[in-house]
């Protein structure tokens, strides 16, 4: 049995391309000011966030191992998080993430 289910709503759809699109070049903008690639600024935003809270990103290729480490030596202010925020705030989340089928592999525990 399938399920039909309106591709409308889902985040990477075309009507959200445009949102995504504008979040990942804007996030591209504030990582060329810091210097750093946007992986090394989402690891660095991440690790800013609090003591108890740990990045585990994932890579199949050292040097994007390496890449990711450098990470720790980009200092993160109140300014960039506000920046970040803002970036966010003006081009949100959108779209589910799961379709109906997919999410009900989830582990929601």
């Amino acid at each position: 049995m399938t399920t039909k289910i309106s591709a409308s709503r889902y985040r990477y759809q075309v009507e959200h391309q445009e949102n995504n699109n504008k979040l990942a070049e804007g996030f591209a903008q504030l990582a060329e000011q810091k210097g750093c690639t946007p992986a090394q600024l989402a690891l660095a935003w991440v690790l800013a966030q609090g003591d108890n809270i740990i990045p585990i990103p994932g890579t199949k290729r050292i040097k994007y191992l390496e890449e990711n480490a450098g990470c720790v030596e980009i200092p993160i202010n109140q300014a960039d998080k506000d920046a970040i925020e803002a970036l966010i705030a003006k081009y949100p989340d959108i779209g589910d993430r799961y379709s109906a089928s997919n999410y009900k592999l989830v582990d929601k525990s």
